[in-house]
């Protein structure tokens, strides 16, 4: 599947006092249903957001990536409404969510890091208690249950639960009453890795539906390939957003090219070519390129001084590859 749900212009990226900010173009997407402007919330001397502004358009998904601290739970809690900001503005479905927090929290769907349950009921008894909560007839249990393979273990008290069980018990509550909004806090930790595969696809099956996923991780793996948009938070701030193919060619200018060949001492002059910047050996010869339309011309020199090539393999960056050189480059900026 493309990491291109959809195909918008492209976003601006603005470098602001050592930080990059995305700001979205009036290009006729949907309207956000999610927006944050200039949001701060302390916690006594810890300021846990400071000015986090964030841009959420409906059916899509926004990644939050960043070490613990960074403010992806806090950001999480007061789009619920479940804490109030100190400053800014917050609109969730155009409303605020402190004071249309009822309304809102039935049309959205949360997992949170550490789920709370209720120890001495059975999974069915939860789930069908969150079903009578919403509204929703209590059949839409047993579909949610299924699709996170908790279904066997239903009629079994949570208390007996291991921390995977009540994570994907907490998955199945959260999608019970199909919410517009799901919000997703370390959604896998503690999962096998067949679970972990049934959430990133619950992800991209609810986002193809126009629902609005925000998923906060330190796993960069996860965010591979269903990512609308990542913002990279540290210090509660979004330092950088915006879609992967945006920030690789923000933060990711040069490419990289694997090479390889049958008459290895042929590539030993290639670091003097002038399309090469870098190279290394590391298995095989690792470029890093001026710009990679100059890969053509470089293998055709290549060629015709004799080299027999058996490998050529341009290096796509990976968002572990992003989230790095990103996390550089603002160091080296600040």
């Amino acid at each position: 599947r493309s990491m291109l749900r959809h195909c918008p212009p492209k976003p601006s990226l603005h470098r602001v006092s050592g930080f990059v900010r995305w700001e979205p173009m009036n290009t006729g997407m949907p309207d956000p249903s999610i927006e944050l402007i200039d949001v701060s919330r302390s916690f006594g001397p810890v300021r846990a957001l400071d000015g986090l502004s964030l841009s959420v358009p409906s059916g899509s998904v926004a990644v939050l990536l960043g070490p613990n601290g960074a403010g992806k739970t806090t950001t999480v809690r007061v789009i619920t409404g479940a804490l109030r900001s100190n400053g800014g503005t917050v609109r969730v479905l155009g409303e605020d969510p402190v004071v249309e927090g009822d309304d809102l929290r039935g049309r959205i769907g949360v997992v949170a890091p550490k789920p709370a349950m209720w120890d001495r009921l059975t999974g069915e008894e939860n789930l069908s208690f969150t079903a009578e909560i919403y509204g929703v007839p209590t059949s839409t249990i047993y579909e949610a249950a299924e699709r996170f393979g908790i279904t066997y273990a239903l009629d079994q008290e949570v208390g007996g639960y291991s921390t995977g069980m009540r994570t994907r018990l907490a998955l199945a509550r959260a999608v019970v009453h199909d919410p517009e909004i799901l919000l997703l806090d370390e959604p896998t930790a503690g999962l096998d890795p067949e679970s972990s595969r049934a959430v990133l696809e619950m992800i991209r099956e609810l986002a193809g539906k126009g629902r609005t996923i925000v998923m906060c991780t330190h796993l960069l793996h996860e965010a591979e390939g269903i990512a609308d948009q990542v913002v990279l938070m540290g210090a509660g701030k979004a330092q950088a957003s915006g879609h992967p193919t945006q920030l690789a060619a923000a933060y990711m200018r040069h490419p990289k090219v694997v090479i390889d060949a049958e008459n290895r001492p042929t590539l030993d002059g290639i670091a003097a070519h002038p399309a090469v910047m870098r190279a290394e050996w590391n298995g095989a010869l690792h470029l890093t390129l001026e710009d990679i339309n100059a890969l053509p011309d470089l293998v055709t020199d290549m060629v015709n001084g004799g080299t027999r090539l058996t490998r050529v393999e341009p290096q796509l960056p990976t968002l572990e590859h992003l989230y790095f050189e990103m996390q550089r480059s603002l160091q080296e900026d600040s």
